[in-house]
């Protein structure tokens, strides 16, 4: 239940530092500039002075006495949307589920939706037109582990994006990640090695995640050293797909840094451009790999 701004109830750590109202465990300095009720990053929506909890956008926004050019926006300009705050990284993972349901049934689909090569001598894959495949990959698992780490991964990644981005950009920042490590994969791997998952787009939240936190100038140590370990397990494991891995940690980290870097006088143009040079250089790569095995 939500407390009033000031009372006795509102949270406070071990040091009586103040705690967002809606994660406890968070402490924080910022304040709501309507209701001053202590927020956390996750939880702050960009306002035309100060940032707003996403309560008092919600009551705002149901009012219908703002204009929509004074409505609180994300720290990324994005429109703050009514109802889940994680609508969206529901419904990625819903997918991810949904494809792995129909595969566990059909089994002999995975061969038509993993990433391969393909080359001259082995007429399919991408090199003989079936682009899909960078897309499908991205949805693919075979192993429940596989898919569970994943899953994980875009559940405590992608809510805090989704709140900070706005829906369409958290879309975005996921699609391309997940293209750059599909398209990184292969242009390095063997034409005829299968790849599949959605590693790429879980190391693009990443990526993406360390540079909201420097961003909003908050400790990157636990972001920076959950990179490392998985940077370790990248190069150190077998069987995994170190390409898409990283073609997806730069894709996230350059979308990122385009949408939170962005000045506000013009920023839709410079996110959107830089989106669509992300895009073009995945599409760049495919081109120029699939010339190669032509």
């Amino acid at each position: 239940m939500d407390q009033a701004p000031g009372s006795p109830q509102e949270p406070q750590d071990a040091s009586g530092l103040p705690c967002c109202y809606r994660h406890p465990d968070r402490e924080t300095g910022i304040r709501c500039t309507r209701c001053e009720r202590p927020i956390c990053p996750e939880c702050m929506v960009s306002a035309s002075v100060g940032f707003q909890c996403p309560t008092c956008v919600r009551e705002g926004s149901g009012t219908g006495h703002a204009p929509s050019a004074n409505r609180p926006r994300t720290i990324a300009g994005g429109a703050v949307a009514a109802g889940d705050p994680r609508l969206i990284t529901k419904i990625l993972i819903g997918l991810n589920v949904a494809v792995f349901v129909l595969v566990s049934v059909r089994p002999e689909l995975v061969s038509e939706l993993f990433l391969v090569g393909g080359a001259s001598y082995f007429p399919w894959g991408v090199a003989s037109g079936e682009w899909y495949r960078l897309v499908t990959s991205m949805f693919l698992h075979e192993q429940i582990w596989h898919i569970a780490f994943n899953m994980l991964g875009i559940w405590w990644l992608g809510g805090p994006l989704e709140s900070a981005l706005g829906r369409a950009r958290y879309v975005a920042l996921y699609l391309l990640s997940g293209l750059a490590g599909s398209a990184l994969s292969y242009l390095f791997s063997s034409p005829l090695q299968p790849s599949l998952g959605a590693s790429g787009a879980v190391f693009g939240l990443m990526g993406a995640t360390a540079v909201l936190m420097r961003r909003l100038d908050y400790d990157m140590r636990p972001v920076l050293a959950l990179l490392a370990l998985n940077m370790v397990f990248t190069f150190t494991v077998p069987n995994i797909a170190w390409q898409a891995h990283v073609g997806g940690l730069v894709a996230g980290v350059a979308v990122a840094y385009g949408l939170v870097h962005a000045p506000k006088e013009r920023r839709a143009l410079v996110q959107w451009a830089t989106c669509g040079l992300v895009l073009l250089l995945v599409l760049g790569t495919v081109i120029v790999r699939t010339a190669q095995l032509g």
